[in-house]
């Protein structure tokens, strides 16, 4: 199962929308604080939806504890600094792919200490960033894809008529 950390996450929709993502997909999301805002906002659940409930989510205190709560973890950092393209790299089935704060992404002390695994998603350079929502999604999607989905629904039906 794949996980989304989620440093600092500022806005709350965001975070909702990336909960939905991961409940649609089967990944965990992780949630490095201090956060932005109170899970409990509307703005989180509305973004969630109905499947806010249905998310295996953890919330840990800093970094340090994340860090203590899953040692071993193979950690890829999604940074606009990053040295290799998402595309790139082989998403090992249990990784654990980290995205930072919106007006900031993740802090400089981190990605030093793990260059390796910083990935970045090819933009224009006169672009700061993506939105996060899209971001998770762009590179969540490369990882199940690399992992064959893990058996995930891959035939759509119609709901009214036949193909």
């Amino acid at each position: 199962m794949i996980n989304i950390v989620l440093h600092e996450p500022e806005i709350p929709a965001n975070t909702g929308n990336i909960g939905r993502t991961c409940v649609a997909c089967g990944a965990r999301l992780h949630l490095i604080g201090p956060l932005g805002f109170r899970l409990d906002e509307k703005s989180v659940k509305r973004a969630g939806l109905d499947y806010w409930d249905k998310l295996d989510v953890t919330v840990y205190d800093d970094y340090n504890d994340f860090l203590a709560k899953n040692p071993g973890a193979k950690i890829y950092m999604a940074t606009t600094k990053g040295q290799h393209v998402y595309s790139d790299v082989s998403f090992e089935p249990d990784c654990y792919i980290m995205f930072g704060k919106e007006s900031a992404g993740i802090p400089e002390e981190i990605l030093v200490q793990s260059p390796d695994t910083a990935i970045r998603i090819p933009m224009i350079n006169d672009i700061r960033s993506l939105n996060l929502s899209n971001s998770v999604a762009i590179v969540l999607y490369e990882a199940l894809r690399q992992n064959n989905y893990f058996q995930m629904q891959r035939i759509g039906q119609l709901h009214r008529l036949k193909w």
